[in-house]
């Protein structure tokens, strides 16, 4: 299970659009989303009526479905973090980030044994982590932040839904995981010793296109992030409601939400501008990830890209 998988659950949210071409300049650009909390704007938008009919929200159960039908070209863009981005990129597929939906601040997180009191006492212990997810790029920043190396450390690759049963049989010793396993690694004795807001500005959720997409119907993505930000208006200004309204469609309590949205920054429009510009971070972050990603055996080809992002399909203003 993904990180992305909202707090654990994977519950579709009825927008699917199966069968739908990616992309045209006369049909809507199909957009694969799954329930995250930073991808909820876009949620809001269809349930208002704010999102256009140029485009149509494809709903999965994890990343996994979205970075597929990118690949397959049954996908005109996608919700993805960027590390997914980078893989997608490196299989063949060019892509375009139009938006940052939000920014990990506490949402990952490593919990250990009591035993371990700092990172560098994580030498030799047997550390869980999903490799094909999220949790390996903060498994790595742990790493580099305590001066070890994957050698260092015994690397159980395991999917975090299953992280609990493996601390309760102790056969791990620590675990790069996320809620509601945090949580219950927590209530077991798990110590917090590390989350995303030690490494600030590092794990983004990104909205993302194709080139082709972003050639051929530049109007249809402009609607996209359009859309995006006014259901992120909504999700600020009027958050009682639109907790609720959250919690309701996924079938969870509104605690839960108001949890996971305290884990995460949502950035505004001029915060956009400033990642998506060519000096920004969201750039400079994934040359970084790249190389990193590449050395750990990550992706198998550099994804050579020269310039990632694009703040022109931005709004000029949110009304």
């Amino acid at each position: 299970m993904q990180r992305r998988d909202f707090l654990g659950f994977s519950i579709a949210a009825g927008f699917s659009m199966a069968g739908l071409a990616g992309c045209s300049k006369s049909g809507p650009l199909v957009f694969g989303v799954h329930p995250w909390i930073g991808y909820e704007p876009l949620y809001l938008a269809k349930e208002f009526g704010w999102l256009p009919t140029s485009v149509a929200l494809s709903s999965g159960s994890t990343s996994g479905d979205s970075m597929a039908g990118l690949l397959s070209g049954e996908l005109g863009g996608a919700a993805l973090t960027l590390d997914e981005t980078i893989r997608v990129w490196s299989l063949g597929t060019e892509l375009v980030v139009v938006a940052v939906a939000d920014v990990s601040a506490g949402a990952d997180v490593l919990v250990v044994r009591p035993h371990i009191a700092e990172l560098a006492a994580l030498r030799n212990q047997r550390v869980a982590v999903e490799l094909n997810g999220v949790s390996a790029i903060l498994l790595l920043k742990i790493l580099e932040v305590a001066g070890l190396g994957r050698g260092d450390i015994v690397t159980v690759d395991l999917p975090v839904s299953q992280h609990a049963e493996a601390w309760a049989r102790g056969e791990i010793d620590a675990s790069v995981c996320y809620e509601p396993t945090a949580s219950a690694l927590q209530r077991e004795g798990g110590v917090r010793l590390f989350d995303s807001s030690d490494i600030p500005e590092t794990i983004f959720d990104v909205l993302v296109v194709t080139r082709e997409t972003a050639n051929r119907n530049p109007g249809a993505v402009r609607d996209l992030v359009a859309a995006h930000f006014t259901g992120l208006r909504h999700l600020v200004r009027s958050m009682h409601d639109a907790v609720y309204r959250v919690a309701s469609r996924q079938g969870i309590e509104p605690v839960n939400v108001r949890k996971a949205l305290a884990t995460v920054m949502l950035p505004d429009l001029a915060a956009n501008q400033r990642y998506l510009a060519a000096s920004g971070r969201v750039e400079a972050m994934a040359r970084s990830l790249s190389r990193l990603m590449l050395s750990e055996g990550m992706i198998s080809s550099d994804p050579g890209f020269k310039r990632l992002c694009d703040p022109a399909f931005l709004p000029r203003s949110v009304p």
